[in-house]
């Protein structure tokens, strides 16, 4: 979207953008590198992101270049994602359900050491995946998210959970 907006409005990283309606500014933060300057405005002041969003798409760069490209699960990998499927195996081991929970997004603040913690806990870029590497790949997600926030402070709208929960 953003390029095709880029294209049809031939912009140049110059001019003004003031996003009316922001809501948590995921839209601003998308189109703001294409404008000089850019604004956003919400009737709920609530809504509007006081700080960086954390460059989660950038962090992914990295990610794949220090390992390689098979989705990882723990030690293990995953070459072909998750299986598929997950009811049936539920209800043939003889649960029932399943009852769904929702739980809504909310804006959080995060420290970078926050986010780093962040991407270290997920099992496809844990920190023994590194290996040796570790202490580098970490040089180079903070001076990411230094890049992003000079103040190490950010900003991220948590999307909403839905938890299934199953039952004997």
């Amino acid at each position: 979207m953003a390029d095709s907006l880029r294209t049809a409005l031939q912009l140049d990283g110059s001019g003004r953008l003031l996003d009316v309606g922001c809501g948590p500014g995921s839209l601003t933060l998308l189109l703001a590198p294409m404008f000089g300057e850019a604004t956003e405005v919400d009737a709920d002041p609530g809504l509007v992101l006081p700080h960086p969003l954390p460059p989660r798409t950038a962090i992914a760069e990295p990610v794949r270049r220090y390992l390689d490209p098979t989705r990882r699960a723990g030690r293990g990998s995953l070459p072909d994602g998750t299986p598929a499927d997950e009811d049936s195996v539920y209800r043939a081991a003889g649960f029932g359900g399943p009852d769904r929970l929702e739980v809504p997004g909310r804006v959080v603040t995060r420290a970078a050491d926050d986010v780093v913690a962040s991407v270290f806990s997920l099992s496809s870029s844990a920190p023994h995946l590194f290996g040796d590497k570790v202490t580098a790949f970490e040089t180079e997600l903070r001076q990411l998210l230094y890049d992003a926030s000079p103040t190490g402070v950010f900003s991220e709208h948590l999307r909403e959970i839905a938890l299934d929960i199953w039952h004997p």
